[in-house]
């Protein structure tokens, strides 16, 4: 199934030799931020952010994936700064749980700016790639780096999203089993659901990978995340994400899970709310991530 997604996703634009530059190593109150420009793909550097508590050696590290929101300037940016849609910055955070944070500009994004996305689309169709891919491949590429750092613990991985960064995080952890934990909001998006209601232009063309639907389903995607911990989360008057699909899905994986003997590794909570994170949700993930990561 693996192999599958990535001949869907297209051209693996991955670099053969990972690379990393420090720009900036700034020291604050309890943890340190750098400032990176990383080699991860054959196109173009990734500017990245690679923060860790103070004096970190084989901590847990959480991948932060930025959302969309039609806000291109932000990218990376809004882990540190955080958007009106979502609670306090996540950095800030997930760095006062413990944990290392790491987070990339994904193409298009912040210092990626330069083209516009619907370019970026029509330009990866035409060469035999995707965008959704390409963005997977440099996050799948950043892992590889972030194994190669002292200050991260290698088998605890975690990555967490809202809205695309939601999507990001759990295809991220389909595709890459060195993911422990993966925790979603507003993520939850059923294609098939969108496709009966009318609702596949509420989200981008980024998102759209040719034959998908064709050739598999959310469903086994999602599947090759267990036995591992996922929590996903998802406000009930998001138009996003339809609450039929959301409950589709989580149906499904709840029959994948007992399955594996896992059950408790699946949680997925409909909350009050639209597309945004709320306390509640940020409550939830918390105490999640700290049990499972």
């Amino acid at each position: 199934m693996r192999r599958k997604l990535f001949d869907l996703l297209g051209e693996d634009t991955r670099s053969e030799k990972i690379q990393s530059r420090l720009l900036v190593k700034a020291e604050k109150a309890g943890y340190v931020l750098e400032s990176l420009q990383l080699t991860l793909n054959r196109y173009e550097t990734v500017p990245a952010y690679f923060a860790y508590p103070t004096g970190a050696k084989n901590c847990p590290v959480v991948i932060y994936n930025h959302s969309h929101g039609g806000d291109f300037t932000m990218g990376k940016d809004e882990g540190l700064q955080g958007a009106a849609y979502l609670q306090e910055p996540f950095f800030e955070t997930l760095l006062s749980l413990g944990y290392c944070v790491a987070a990339i500009d994904m193409w298009g994004f912040g210092e990626r700016r330069g083209k516009a996305e619907s370019e970026l689309v029509k330009e990866a169709l035409l060469t035999g790639r995707t965008l959704w891919g390409m963005r997977l491949y440099d996050d799948l590429a950043l892992v590889d780096y972030l194994v190669t750092r002292e200050e991260v613990d290698p088998k605890r991985i975690g990555t967490i999203g809202m809205s695309m960064g939601g999507m990001m995080s759990w295809w991220l952890a389909a595709l890459d089993e060195r993911m422990k934990v993966c925790v979603d909001l507003a993520g939850q998006a059923d294609l098939e659901t969108l496709i009966k209601e009318r609702g596949l232009d509420h989200h981008g063309f980024y998102l759209y990978v040719p034959k998908l639907l064709k050739e598999t389903s959310l469903e086994e995607i999602q599947s090759l995340i267990s036995p591992r911990a996922r929590l996903s989360l998802t406000g009930k008057d998001d138009p996003l994400c339809p609450v039929l699909g959301v409950k589709k899905l989580r149906k499904h994986l709840q029959v994948v899970y007992q399955k594996a003997e896992s059950q408790e590794h699946w949680v997925s909570h409909i909350l009050t709310g639209g597309h945004q994170e709320t306390r509640e949700m940020r409550m939830i993930w918390q105490q999640f991530l700290q049990d499972q990561l």
